[in-house]
């Protein structure tokens, strides 16, 4: 099986798993809903965010719109970098890295592209696909579908703690999907195990590139060159 195969296939697999809790959680779940799966650092949390990943969001409609077109144009950036990578003799592992990085934001996407089309809203009740009154949107201005929530830590700041005194503090508390997972553990993944990949590409060009000052003194002094030459000859003579 080639690379560009593997590199397909864990794209599709990734996108399958996504999109199928996302439409569970979203045709069973009401928004708000939860189940404790372990005790109480692991629960299924229905959320939805009309942002970036972990629940970050900003600008409202207009900064949607922005969203969702960079998200297009680093989907395109990203299928075009793994097509090049596939060309070159490259670790396989960090074509995994950027398969699920290219995974993620696409999954991400087809929420905010497609799911306020074919979905009602989840508020006060669990939300029917393709209702017969429409979605509750437009193209590009879907809710992201999030529901792992893992508060290993849930406590409160000392009262001597500045600024937060006495506030409750909870550790994880942005509430994700299977999509930012797979954008967080690519990036990672790549920063840990093959950034030495890229450092060495940077080497490789410097040395490869010679320098404006040398190339420049090069051809103000060809004469100088051509005399020292010369006087090595004399030399070995």
């Amino acid at each position: 099986m080639s690379n560009k195969t593997k590199s397909i296939l864990i794209i599709l697999l990734i996108l399958l798993v996504d999109q199928i809790l996302k439409i569970y959680i979203k045709t069973h779940f009401m928004l708000g809903e939860e189940v404790v799966v372990a005790k109480n650092w692991f629960i299924i949390h229905f959320v939805e965010n009309n942002g970036m990943a972990f629940g970050f969001e900003f600008g409202k409609s207009i900064g949607k719109y922005f969203l969702s077109i960079f998200r297009i144009a680093a989907i395109g950036a990203l299928g075009w970098y793994i097509s090049k990578l596939l060309k070159k003799e490259v670790p396989f592992g960090l074509i995994v890295c950027f398969s699920l990085i290219f995974a993620g934001a696409t999954g991400n996407l087809i929420d905010s592209a497609f799911y306020g089309l074919i979905f009602n809203e989840s508020r006060g009740s669990v939300a029917t696909m393709f209702p017969d009154g429409g979605g509750y949107t437009s193209f590009l201005l879907g809710r992201v579908v999030d529901m792992f929530y893992f508060p290993l830590i849930n406590t409160h700041f000392p009262s001597w703690f500045p600024f937060w005194n006495g506030q409750e503090f909870i550790f994880f508390r942005p509430v994700f999907n299977i999509a930012d997972s797979s954008i967080s553990i690519g990036i990672v993944a790549i920063f840990i195990f093959y950034r030495q990949h890229f450092d060495d590409k940077k080497e490789e060009a410097v040395v490869e590139a010679p320098s404006e000052t040398q190339t420049s003194a090069e051809e103000a002094n060809p004469k100088v060159e051509s005399d020292e030459v010369q006087e090595l000859r004399h030399l070995d003579q």
